[in-house]
């Protein structure tokens, strides 16, 4: 019994040693794959991917990603407890992830909806807002999301949707990627439905929005 209780806390420990070691390495390190990524890329014969950093994205993308995605995203350690709220009182028809707790999906786990898979995020996702800057967060997630089928990272989707790099964007062009987001594989930058222009009207008034009312402020500048 003895053996058998210190085996488990040495796994233990080179659990957390382990996680520890991602989180701190990817804060510097991009990633170079996500397992999605490597599922996308055997089903489809390749993907199209190129990491750029958060600098050679226009300004107005990542105000528009955390527009449509996560509007507290400046003031919350991972999970914003009052989306949680909301959603649960309106019986979980509406999403409360947050951008980082996706791209801790995204980056270290796999897709899907078991107790697992939701355990390893809710332990990942104050790790990395403890580690990583907000700015750094949002840029992960914007090389990682995918905006097509095997279309993934901003970079690909603006030469994809628009034949322009992710710096170029236009505003209308941003507030148009961020609006596929949650569906990329069932809406269309380019050839947007009428859903689609609505969203992406309501993601460019709020991404003016949260510029000036400071909720941009931690991953500006």
């Amino acid at each position: 019994m003895a053996w058998l209780v210190r085996t488990f806390w040495r796994l233990v420990l080179a659990a957390v040693l382990l996680a520890a070691l991602a989180v701190g390495l990817y804060r510097v390190v991009d990633p170079p794959v996500t397992l999605y990524m490597l599922q996308e890329s055997r089903r489809l014969g390749g993907i199209e991917r190129d990491w750029v950093p958060a600098d050679a994205m226009a300004p107005v993308m990542l105000r528009a990603a955390v527009a449509a995605e996560d509007a507290n995203f400046c003031r919350h350690w991972g999970f914003d407890m009052d989306a949680i709220r909301d959603a649960i009182e309106d019986g979980g028809r509406r999403g409360a992830s947050t951008i980082s707790q996706q791209v801790v999906k995204n980056v270290y786990l796999w897709h899907g909806r078991n107790w697992a898979r939701k355990a390893l995020e809710a332990l990942l996702t104050p790790a990395i807002e403890a580690v990583w800057p907000k700015r750094r967060i949002l840029e992960v997630y914007l090389n990682v999301a995918e905006f097509d089928a095997g279309v993934f990272g901003v970079e690909a989707a603006a030469r994809h949707y628009f034949g322009v790099a992710a710096a170029d964007l236009s505003a209308l062009q941003a507030a148009r990627l961020a609006a596929i987001l949650p569906d990329p594989k069932g809406r269309s930058a380019s050839r947007p439905s009428g859903f689609v222009e609505r969203r992406a009207a309501q993601i460019r008034d709020g991404a003016a929005t949260i510029a000036r009312d400071g909720r941009a402020a931690c991953f500006e500048g």
